[in-house]
């Protein structure tokens, strides 16, 4: 508590120095770490993920503060089905009350935050699709910034789909094969009418994507930090801007 006036101060002054330059529109997160944390202080893993979506709240509120278009987290991977049943149930129940508590919540309403789940969501629970459903709808007309949230989501998984989708259609004569294109595989991938993440931050420690929009992070910056996601500050969150503002984009040009 004594260093808390230095760090607000520090924190005031990091987030100056990004606001004087180009801030990323579209930022995506891999939400690592909520287990561990739950481990080092004993409790199950949904103790973390509980303080993870919490955590999701908070950064939400930093990213409408700074004018962020688009966020994608990574929540659940179809890899995640295969964790023990208990989490697992454990973790439906968190979605289902995520999804109907942002829908409510007067802060998403406030700040026209659209909610938008992506994956193979048919593969969750009724009540689960129900909540996204609801979710979705509450949110659809509202355009200041778009929360993706990918759930039982692969990226090798969404790129076969687009492929499958595009091969539905020229069976039915919809399309050539010879329009295939990026911009026709990018229409078709779960994160249509999304422009691709500028930076993609993971927390924990742990330095790969673990197949998080293998399509669309081509030229995305990368960013890597030691703070499980429960602990991810803003000062945290300022430091990846202000990292990402420092490199070049060359696109390969």
């Amino acid at each position: 508590m004594i260093l808390y006036p230095v760090y607000r101060l520090y924190e005031w002054l990091l987030e100056r120095q990004v606001r004087s330059k180009p801030i990323p529109q579209h930022i995506a997160v891999i939400m690592d770490g909520n287990r561990r944390l739950a481990r080092r202080m004993g409790s199950p893993p949904w103790v973390g993920h509980r303080l993870g979506a919490k955590k999701l709240e908070e950064f939400l509120e930093w990213c409408v503060q700074l004018g962020i278009k688009t966020v994608t987290t990574y929540a659940f991977s179809t890899e995640n089905f295969s964790r023990p049943k208990e989490e697992v149930e454990k973790l439906f129940d968190i979605f289902e009350e995520y999804f109907y508590k942002v829908a409510d919540d007067e802060r998403i309403h406030k700040n026209r935050v659209r909610v938008r789940a992506i994956g193979k969501v048919e593969r969750f629970p009724e009540r689960v699709r129900n909540a996204i459903a609801y979710a979705e709808e509450k949110t659809k007309h509202y355009d200041n910034l778009l929360l993706n949230v990918a759930v039982a989501y692969g990226g090798r998984q969404e790129i076969v789909d687009a492929f499958k989708k595009m091969a539905e259609k020229i069976e039915r004569g919809e399309m050539s094969s010879s329009e295939i294109s990026e911009a026709t595989i990018a229409q078709h991938l779960y994160t249509n009418g999304t422009p691709d993440p500028d930076l993609i931050i993971r927390t924990s420690g742990e330095e790969r994507i673990s197949g998080f929009l293998l399509w669309q992070s081509a030229y995305a910056e990368l960013y890597f930090c030691e703070t499980y996601w429960p602990g991810f500050r803003k000062i945290d969150f300022l430091r990846a801007l202000r990292t990402y503002q420092q490199r070049q984009r060359r696109f390969g040009r």
